[in-house]
């Protein structure tokens, strides 16, 4: 298991698939983004200006994840008095699985969170570059 980020396991990766002299073109991910770069190169331009916009509004507030985040652990303290008489009623036993399935809950929700983010990124750039080529196509 390896800590680091997944730009670096993609540079791995495609350092092994380079030293076999294979094309690095063939590689998953590279394919996958490939996919989304002709998928737009086939849109018109003002489609795609529009599809751009939406991208921007799913980048900047992806979600109810933030306020997940943020919301739960106030209600939990409002009726923190309640909700430590509920958990440690039945003994810790309650309180542990609650715990547990909280945080793993908001675990994931933050992992998602960010990876949607990340997404949103990437289709954002795919489109300003075609866009951006569009244009210098136009001028030249």
């Amino acid at each position: 298991m390896s800590f680091r980020g997944d730009a670096h396991k993609l540079y791995i990766k495609l350092t092994k698939v380079w030293k076999h002299d294979k094309p690095l073109g063939q590689v998953k991910e590279l394919v996958e983004i490939q996919e989304i770069r002709s998928f737009y190169q086939s849109i018109e331009t003002a489609t795609l200006q529009l599809i751009y916009y939406r991208m921007i509004k799913e980048k900047q507030g992806s979600g109810i994840i933030p306020i997940f985040v943020t919301s739960v652990p106030w209600f939990f303290f409002l009726f923190s008095k309640q909700l430590q008489a509920f958990l440690f009623k039945e003994g810790s036993f309650l309180f542990l699985t609650f715990s547990i399935f909280y945080i793993l809950t908001l675990t994931i929700s933050v992992i998602i969170h960010f990876r949607e983010k990340a997404w949103a990124a990437v289709h954002i750039e795919i489109i300003q570059d075609i866009v951006g080529e569009r244009k210098e196509g136009d001028i030249s």
